[in-house]
């Protein structure tokens, strides 16, 4: 496996790799691995090609308040974690590689589909992911990319950029990886504290409730969402920041369950917050993974 921090190393290296007729799937990460991430590295791995995986914690998709500073760092294990799947390539730029001179003077707008939901807890939180993977997918050029659907409003931002900017790559969205509690995996998960730990299942059992709700025929959704507060009032220390039933491709809320809703949910541990979701409605079924 070869590491490069820069991006003159990087590309020179995926030159030979276009000329050996070798495809690229990248991973892009800011770090911290976990399960979750190796399920991506595994899915890419089973495409062929030349599997790369980025390491960048990225400070323009974090606001003042939020927790850049305390993101969980250990290089080595994730060099580690990385080598031992057989990753052929990692990317691990400093900031300034990425943004020379500290400043970024072009940026990638999300439109409003980047002003909601996460967009209006974390304001410019879309506009840093989206300029970010803008960058990394011209460094790298891959032909196709692995994210997560557990951060489904990313994975919506990410296609519609690929979409009206006309990249040449494929994103391929994969289930969202559990702890076996239901907990979804996440970097931020190592922050919580013994007792919320304890706590934090009760986001996916809340999910599930609603789940439940659709398919004894509930249409409604306030319903559903009312099936989600039942179980997270007995959980006080998780605090809701915002619970909505929502149409998978605009994330607007919806009042009827239409087939493939989406059921999206953020919560606050202590400092520590949470997203999770999980797909109702008539259509609903266990997660494919799949080109988006």
């Amino acid at each position: 496996m070869k590491v490069f921090t820069t991006v003159e190393g990087l590309r020179a290296e995926l030159t030979e790799v276009r000329r050996a007729g070798l495809t690229i799937e990248f991973v892009p990460t800011m770090g911290a691995l976990h399960e979750g991430h190796l399920r991506l590295i595994q899915r890419a791995r089973r495409d062929g090609g030349v599997v790369v995986v980025s390491i960048f914690v990225n400070p323009t998709q974090f606001g003042e308040s939020e927790d850049f500073e305390t993101y969980p760092r250990d290089l080595d294990a994730d060099l580690a974690l990385a080598g031992g799947l057989g990753v052929g390539m990692v990317f691990a730029p400093a900031a300034v590689e990425m943004y020379p001179g500290g400043e970024v003077r072009t940026t990638v707008d999300p439109g409003p589909l980047g002003g909601i939901l996460e967009g209006a807890h974390r304001p410019g939180h879309f506009t840093g992911v989206a300029t970010v993977c803008a960058k990394l997918f011209s460094i790298v050029g891959p032909d196709r990319v692995y994210v997560g659907r557990k951060d489904a409003q990313q994975v919506a931002v990410l296609k519609q950029m690929v979409n009206d900017l006309n990249l040449a790559v494929e994103l391929v969205a994969c289930p969202t990886v559990r702890e076996e509690d239901g907990l979804a995996m996440s970097s931020r998960n190592r922050r919580l504290s013994p007792d919320q730990r304890r706590e934090a299942p009760a986001i996916f059992e809340a999910l599930q409730a609603a789940s439940a709700a659709a398919r004894a025929r509930e249409s409604s959704a306030d319903a559903l969402l009312g099936a989600c507060r039942a179980v997270l009032d007995r959980h006080p220390s998780v605090r809701v920041q915002y619970l909505e039933l929502v149409d998978q491709q605009t994330f607007e809320p919806v009042d009827r369950v239409p087939p493939d809703a989406l059921l999206v949910i953020a919560a606050q541990l202590g400092s520590v917050r949470l997203i999770d979701n999980t797909i109702v409605g008539t259509a609903e079924r266990p997660e494919r993974e799949g080109v988006v």
